[in-house]
């Protein structure tokens, strides 16, 4: 008979901007993956991260615990999933940033990006659709 557990359930997720780097790399598995076990988390990152499967699972655990992922066991085998969403966790990140850097304003930040990152001309032509885009749906 399948059991399931959720970690942190009932407990309010600690925002997204509290991850850590390491907590990002395996979240971004988890996004494309979930449901996943740390082994598929562990095989996935294997190229790019001499990561033993016992760190993985430690660092799952963990984020587990403050209510970034949730665990669901059958059996032996204990599934994970995210509690936040790729878009709640990037947006948590970039207000974080765009706050301390610029004072919570966007229009500086992005001319801080135009003026000292500089554009391509496709970059360039893609700013100016979504501008125009946005301006569409106000009206």
């Amino acid at each position: 008979m399948a059991k399931s557990k959720q970690a942190g359930k009932g407990r309010r997720a600690k925002l997204p901007e509290e991850l850590t780097e390491a907590e990002w790399t395996i979240m971004k598995v988890v996004w494309e993956q979930e449901p996943c076990t740390a082994g598929t988390v562990q095989e996935t990152l294997a190229e790019t991260k001499a990561w033993a499967y016992s760190t993985v699972k430690t660092t799952m655990d963990r984020m587990a615990d403050k209510g970034f992922l949730t665990i669901e066991k059958i059996r032996n085998l204990q599934l994970f999933r995210a509690r936040i969403s790729e878009v709640d966790a990037k947006r948590a990140e970039f207000r974080k940033m765009l706050k301390r850097a610029f004072d919570g304003a966007l229009t500086p930040m992005m001319q801080f990006l135009i003026e000292h990152e500089g554009l391509s001309p496709d970059e360039a032509a893609q700013l100016r659709q979504l501008v125009a885009k946005t301006e569409t749906k106000k009206k």
